[in-house]
Parts: structure tokens; sequence; C-alpha cells
């Protein structure tokens, strides 16, 4: 996936603007926010995402015990900046075995958050009954944040969603045990806000689950 922008939605390669379209064309999806090519988690890699991001960056802070930050993702060009981010979080599952931990931020249509849950999209509220309890919550930059199951996921994986700052936020566990994570109001930081203590982020192997 290193090497060139591609769709947020399928994947499929893109067209750059040119003479005939203003904006970032996919042959099956039409106009795009551009999904930047992934590169190896470092603190540089973040800060250039964070610099770039119109959307927040979800992280949890402080990582739980023994989990590693494992990569980040950002939709967007130079012109319009990130309307979608996503960072990847691996570490000990809370039943034991590995566990992996995907957050989604992105504005309305971009799809992104879809593609890694395994859904059709481009957003979440058609797969979520929100007529019931919140099925999980966060803290999201100190706002108690509901989240509910979207459903219609691949078995492999927990996918949850609701809405923070105005915008979808995306939290995606594997395996689906690891769900179990958004259970207990894990406490997430808009990393455009954070300060210089994210130098000091354990960075990890590049996560496989971000690059789709």
């Amino acid at each position: 996936m290193r090497g060139e922008p591609s769709c947020p939605k399928c994947g499929g390669r893109v067209r750059a603007p040119g003479l005939f379209s203003d904006t970032w064309q996919c042959a099956k999806h039409g106009a795009v926010h551009p999904l930047q090519p992934v590169v190896p988690p470092s603190v540089e890699a973040l800060g250039v995402v964070v610099h770039r991001a119109q959307v927040p960056v979800w992280m949890p802070w402080p990582l739980p015990v023994g989990w590693l930050f494992t990569g980040v993702a950002c939709a967007g060009d130079e012109r319009s900046g990130g309307r979608a981010t996503a960072v990847a979080c691996s570490g000990p599952g809370p039943l034991g075995g590995p566990g992996e931990l995907l957050l989604i931020a992105e504005e309305l249509g971009v799809g992104l958050g879809a593609r890694y849950a395994g859904i059709d999209g481009p957003d979440p509220g058609p797969h979520m009954c929100v007529d019931t309890s919140p099925h999980g919550k966060v803290l999201a930059a100190g706002r108690p944040t509901p989240l509910w199951h979207v459903d219609h996921a691949p078995p492999d994986r927990a996918v949850f969603a609701g809405e923070a700052r105005g915008l979808w936020l995306w939290a995606i566990a594997w395996p689906e045990q690891a769900g179990l994570l958004l259970y207990d109001e894990l406490v997430l930081t808009d990393l455009r806000e954070a300060g210089a203590e994210v130098d000091l982020l354990p960075c990890g192997a590049l996560s496989p689950r971000i690059l789709g």
C-alpha cells in the first residue's frame, strides 16, 4: 500500500485532480478523499498526520498496560487536510492473547471506518440500533461518549460507533472479545491537543489491520 494514494472506501487506485476534475476520483466511488500511503509507526509519522488533520486523532491515553502504538492513516490531501484519521494500537487482550484496536474519526461520507469495519458504507448509521442503551462508552476529550454495536460486521471483530465532536467515531477491536475494552470507559485523547508527552509514545511493529 506504500507509494500511492488510494480510495478510502475500497482501496482501489485513484486519479489525481486534473483538467477535467478538481477532486481525486475513484472509478467505483467517484470523488473521494484519498487515503495516503501508510508508513511504519513512529512519533514522526504520527506528527505528520496530527499536523494535517482537520478531524480528531483519537488515541487511548494513557495506553492500556502493555499496549503499543502500531500505525496511523489519514484520508485527505494537502489542500483539504485530513478528513479521516485512523490510529492502531496493539497489546494484550482483556481475556488473554493479543488484541488490536483501531480508532477512526471521520467526516460524513468519507467511508474509511466502514472499510475497516468490513461493512457496506460509507457511514455506520444504517447499521446502528440507537433505540437501545449504548453498548460501550469512552471518554473522548473529557466528554462521555456512548458507542453502539455496528451490525453486519465480520465475526472476527467487534465494531462500535458513535459521535464525538460532531464527527463519526469508530472503535474496531480484534478479536471480537477484545471489544471488552470498550465497556470500561476507555479514555481517549485527541492528539492534536496533546503535549510533549507524545514524544514518549511506545511504538510497535506496523499493524496489518491499518493496511485494510
